[in-house]
């Protein structure tokens, strides 16, 4: 297979970028950093580099949509226990690549049931990214090789100084404020493009409202949700 370069703000971001191309999970790919600025914690305006020399022979015969689901909410407690351990081992594999394997990862259970693991220490806004965007390939490459370990796949959301549970709360304030919109025009509000996660938390917060339904029209990354008035 012939090699190829990747690049984006951060290595995360150049692996995740492959790893869509190739339609595999980010440790299945056989890659190489080549940017000389590898150990940098930030791009700093010059994008990171990685060459990717193709998909690894076992990689082939599997990928994460053919591993089965498991429900949150059926979880035993011993199983919680070993999933969020796992992908707490996969945070701190990543996160030693920034020097940051030492920060706390607190552990907790979200009102779906999910495992919500935070991690928390000084000044982790890098981890963020702009508009969360370092936190989306964060995710993604953790919850790929978490799936891969486990063999099956369950809801994990990986959070950094509790952002994204700030950005859960906008998004509820806004999912609310449009339905509102939509009845009283009684027509439907088109939201702005979102990221999976982020559409997930407009439908679970108004799935229970009698007088709108949502759906999500339109091909990521330019995928957003609608609200319309029943």
């Amino acid at each position: 297979m012939e090699e190829k370069h990747f690049t984006g703000n951060s290595i995360m971001e150049a692996v995740q970028s492959a790893a869509e191309e190739y339609s595999c999970g980010l440790d299945d790919l056989d890659y190489e950093v080549i940017s000389d600025e590898e150990n940098r914690e930030i791009s700093d305006g010059k994008p990171f580099e990685i060459i990717v020399y193709g998909v690894i022979e076992s990689a082939k015969k599997s990928s994460d949509s053919s591993l089965p689901r498991k429900d949150p909410s059926k979880l035993t407690e011993e199983e919680f226990d070993y999933i969020a351990d796992v992908t707490t081992d996969t945070i701190r594999d990543i996160l030693r690549y920034f020097d940051a394997d030492d920060c706390e990862i607190d552990e907790y259970e979200g009102d779906d049931g999910e495992i919500i693991l935070d991690i928390v220490g000084e000044d982790l806004s890098y981890l963020i990214g702009r508009h969360g965007k370092t936190l989306d390939s964060l995710q993604f490459m953790v919850t790929s090789i978490t799936n891969k370990k486990l063999g099956y796949r369950v809801p994990v959301t990986i959070d950094v100084e509790g952002y994204k549970n700030r950005r859960r709360e906008k998004l509820e304030n806004l999912a609310k404020s449009s339905a509102s919109k939509a009845v009283k025009r009684h027509g439907e509000v088109r939201l702005r493009p979102m990221t999976p996660y982020e559409r997930r938390i407009i439908h679970i917060t108004l799935r229970d409202n009698p007088k709108v339904e949502t759906y999500s029209e339109g091909t990521d990354p330019s995928r957003y949700v609608v609200i319309k008035a029943l």
